[in-house]
């Protein structure tokens, strides 16, 4: 069923309303998508990889928390402090950016350098012209390493691949400081190729809570966790308000290190099952074209002709970046996080989270009612959950924190 939607410079488009979740789209309508535009002045939007309406969000961080650095990334940028696995796009006010991965060769540093002269610290230079961008895929290098990393995701996971140039001295930098003002965080070394953790924040969402399991494609050689950017000898796990650690390799030319992350607002143990669920093996190419072929469907329910390319990869992209929010909230096995800070368990729908209401019913939600029926009745259920919890609708609600602002 096709249903006349609009006439927009010269575009005609139509309503594919008969979409099936697992029928491919009649052609890939990613290759219209720039994720790089708004990325420059003040459109706060980030280039990283993502899921339709995806839990997480991974990608590059090139400044910290300030007007410019909403969304953790600005193109004006030329170095680049690591990866992280939860961001905001569009928004007028820095926030997330937690759980940030940094690939490096030589020695350990624990502080990312972002301000010093002579990029000091862990961050890296890297160049626009060695950087790629398409729907649920990323990839830069890393000048200062020779590194090219890589970035997918599920639902509820990021995916990393990083590809090493000859070392004794690879490493992995896990920083859970990073942009956060943080409350409290944990991280632990369950075993030689895992690290698990969670951090607690403030700022724009009050007490945010999230979780992560993090699993490595290769056993670490090395490892160690810092308090206070000073590395601890002898411990396996900590507690504390700035906690980063580091996990080391020897690598052959061109070898690839993978990293694959289930993130929760629950627990630990969700986020192992998140990751267990969605990605359970190392096929990076896998996980990247189940992406690409779940962002395809997702921008062919509007199916417009006529116009010129440009044209339609202003409306495509535009029409991606409508579905980077809001976001999944919730477990595989159902259970979420609520306004109340006490986890609950979603019974009939699908928990969301990100409603920057003030800013969209005018726009974003009408246009939902015809491109997202099924998924709107799960906005509605989640904000009737905020209401039961929380007290009230949200004007603006992250992480399931209700904002003030």
């Amino acid at each position: 069923m096709k249903i006349l939607a609009l006439l927009w410079l010269g575009v005609l488009a139509t309503l594919n309303l008969n979409l099936c979740g697992q029928t491919p789209a009649p052609k890939d309508y990613t290759r219209l998508v720039d994720p790089f535009v708004g990325t420059g002045e003040h459109g706060h939007t980030y280039p990283g990889a993502v899921l339709p309406f995806g839990m997480v969000q991974v990608s590059p961080d090139t400044r910290m928390a300030n007007w410019d650095g909403c969304s953790g990334y600005h193109h004006s940028d030329s170095t680049l402090l690591g990866f992280s696995h939860t961001h905001l796009s569009g928004t007028g006010a820095p926030e997330l950016c937690d759980i940030l991965l940094m690939p490096t060769t030589g020695a350990v540093q624990f502080q990312s350098g972002f301000g010093s002269p002579g990029n000091q610290g862990y961050l890296s230079t890297f160049r626009h012209n060695h950087e790629q961008a398409t729907p649920g895929y990323y990839s830069v290098f890393l000048d200062k390493y020779r590194i090219i990393a890589e970035l997918t995701a599920t639902e509820r996971t990021g995916f990393h691949r990083y590809t090493f140039p000859s070392s004794s001295t690879s490493n992995i930098i896990i920083d859970l400081k990073h942009r956060g003002n943080i409350l409290e965080s944990s991280l632990s070394f369950p075993d030689d190729s895992t690290i698990t953790g969670h951090t607690v924040t403030t700022g724009w969402a009050d007490q945010k809570s999230i979780y992560f399991f993090a699993r490595f494609s290769k056993s670490f050689e090395r490892k160690g966790i810092a308090i206070h950017d000073t590395l601890q000898a002898g411990i396996n796990q900590a507690s504390g308000t700035n906690l980063k650690a580091f996990v080391g390799f020897t690598t052959g030319d061109q070898e690839q290190v993978l990293v694959k992350i289930g993130l929760s607002a629950v627990s630990v143990e969700g986020a192992r099952k998140n990751l267990m669920a969605e990605n359970p093996g190392w096929d990076f190419q896998s996980i990247r074209e189940s992406a690409r072929c779940k962002w395809s469907r997702q921008l062919s329910r509007i199916e417009v002709t006529g116009g010129t390319d440009k044209e339609q990869r202003i409306f495509y992209t535009a029409l991606y970046h409508t579905s980077l929010a809001p976001n999944l909230f919730m477990d595989v096995d159902s259970l979420f996080r609520g306004q109340d800070h006490k986890v609950h368990k979603a019974v009939g729908f699908t928990n969301y989270t990100v409603f920057s209401l003030w800013d969209v019913f005018r726009t974003q939600m009408p246009m939902f009612t015809l491109t997202e029926p099924q998924r709107m009745q799960d906005f509605l259920r989640s904000f009737l959950s905020m209401y039961q919890l929380g007290g009230r609708i949200p004007r603006f609600e992250i992480f399931g924190k209700l904002s003030d602002d």
